[in-house]
């Protein structure tokens, strides 16, 4: 199962699911503090703006993110859960989310894993930048983009509720 949170509810998420891997997508200089349950080895930072393009003095997501992020998850050993984080719970994370099921779920249908999100997280506004590299990493041919823009800009909100998607 992955869950996904805002930075503010990273404890809480990792403790209420007894999650043992992390996938933090967020700003380099932030602030954070690991979960003591989880070992440094099963917790993947990623220190990237949530930005679409090249903006001097920010770190846009480039390709050697995502194969970092594939490395991990397909390392990830799914017998306790993954929690997806970035600071609102809306872009970075989500989009990772939504990656990491095109990644573990290499024959299923793109469209329908981006329903999935949609309907467990109506304010998931996947990062089109992070999208855009998983297709092209994942050599989904531009399918994936194409789902994600199908389900739309997700509600406004500061902060996404945490939402779980099974891996199946």
């Amino acid at each position: 199962m992955i869950h996904v949170c805002s930075l503010a509810k990273l404890h809480d998420t990792v403790e209420t699911t007894g999650a043992r891997h992390v996938i933090t997508l967020i700003n380099g200089n932030t602030v954070l503090t690991r979960p003591s349950n989880v070992d440094p080895t099963n917790h993947l930072f990623l220190g990237i703006n949530d930005i679409v393009e090249e903006i001097e003095g920010m770190v846009a997501p480039d390709e050697t993110h995502m194969h970092e992020l594939f490395e991990f998850v397909h390392a990830w050993p799914r017998e306790a859960p993954l929690v997806i984080h970035c600071y609102a719970g809306i872009s970075r994370s989500t989009a990772a989310a939504y990656a990491t099921l095109c990644a573990l779920l290499p024959d299923r249908d793109e469209t329908e894993l981006a329903q999935r999100l949609r309907h467990a997280s109506p304010t998931a506004t996947p990062n089109p930048r992070i999208v855009a590299l998983a297709d092209k990493v994942l050599k989904r041919d531009g399918r994936m983009v194409a789902a994600i823009h199908a389900i739309g800009r997700g509600a406004d909100a500061f902060e996404g509720e945490p939402f779980s998607l099974p891996v199946r």
